[in-house]
């Protein structure tokens, strides 16, 4: 009997040990299915280096909506211009365990090691439309940037075929300012080498700032240099390159060519005192980089058609063709993407002079 008590005692135990264990495993399973429920949610870390000019608010609205639509939740970190304020956001992104980084990067070389620390976490990175510099991105999203300072440089040319050109490049740390600049001298080159053409100042605007562009055309013309045209980076630094002409009383007859078609120089150009702008449509780059993260984070593979040169690394490379636009065509690009509407371009034209949109 004693024997009999023994063994039941042990069974007793067994069963009791079988029991907490299935209970243990079962939880574990239920704790493991419900962690990938959690990231069956995609999560984009959005790092921008700033949102100060125009475009860079579409390009977070458009971005993060598109991102929305396909399900992904998107975390939008703005650096301010700072590098080092960037690489705490993205640490801070990080610890969010994001699936993919997008990345405007402030400094094209110092952004590399982002990069490098998002790869070794198995985090996927896209370099949007700035180019990082020798970091091996998994693809970079852009304009075909050197096309748009060449489109620049001609429509300046077309207009001001001989003379002194003022060049104001855009930030030194901003890849696509360099990109620009190679645009402008594919254009001007055989034309300063003939002689028509002399660069009679040239300068690289820190962070892309107003007030430093200001200053330095202030001062150029205060020298008394023979400006005929300039060609600025992007379109704030046109307003600058304008307002200090217009202070001289000179705005009218300078030829002066911008890009990003903000809205101010969508209506500088119609009110003529620019002469042209770049168009490049950001609802493009910005759902397509939606769309490659959503893509990226399901461990989707990404093709291109062409690759570009990071300094050490052949990465895909996604390019848009920019569109220049001038008065004459404002309305069958601008106005008909609805990129900006015609009562905002011509809000200082008389209406009648409005032009009629078929």
């Amino acid at each position: 009997m004693h024997h009999w008590k023994k063994k039941l005692g042990f069974l007793f135990v067994f069963v009791l040990l079988l029991t907490i264990l299935t209970i243990y495993l079962h939880g574990r399973e239920k704790g493991t299915d419900q962690g990938k429920g959690k990231k069956e949610k995609i999560l984009i870390g959005f790092a921008m280096d700033t949102l100060v000019h125009e475009r860079w608010l579409r390009d977070r609205d458009i971005f993060v909506a598109r991102a929305n639509e396909l399900g992904a939740e998107v975390i939008v970190q703005t650096a301010n211009s700072d590098s080092k304020e960037q690489e705490k956001q993205v640490e801070y992104l990080f610890e969010q365990n994001i699936d993919v980084l997008v990345l405007v990067p402030h400094d094209a070389q110092e952004a590399a090691s982002i990069v490098k620390a998002a790869k070794s976490k198995g985090i996927k990175v896209i370099s949007y439309d700035r180019l990082v510099k020798k970091a091996n991105a998994d693809i970079y999203i852009s304009f075909d940037n050197v096309k748009v300072g060449e489109l620049m440089a001609q429509a300046a040319v077309e207009r001001v075929p001989v003379g002194g050109y003022l060049i104001l490049n855009g930030s030194p740390s901003d890849n696509n300012s360099f990109m620009f600049n190679e645009g402008y001298k594919k254009v001007l080159d055989e034309r300063i080498h003939k002689g028509d053409i002399e660069i009679v100042e040239e300068t690289w605007v820190k962070d892309w700032l107003y007030e430093s562009a200001f200053t330095f055309v202030d001062e150029v013309l205060h020298d008394g240099t023979q400006v005929h045209a300039i060609i600025a980076g992007n379109d704030t630094l046109a307003a600058a390159a304008i307002n200090a002409l217009a202070e001289r009383r000179l705005a009218d007859n300078l030829t002066v060519v911008g890009h990003d078609a903000d809205l101010d120089g969508c209506q500088r150009i119609v009110e003529g005192t620019q002469l042209a702008t770049i168009y490049k449509p950001i609802d493009k780059i910005a759902k397509i980089a939606a769309e490659y993260a959503v893509i990226m984070a399901k461990g989707g593979l990404i093709q291109t058609e062409e690759t570009i040169y990071d300094g050490k690394y052949e990465i895909p490379y996604y390019k848009v063709e920019p569109i220049l636009v001038t008065k004459e065509n404002m309305v069958d690009t601008i106005i008909k993407d609805k990129f900006h509407a015609l009562e905002d371009v011509y809000l200082n034209i008389p209406k009648a002079q409005w032009p009629q949109i078929p």
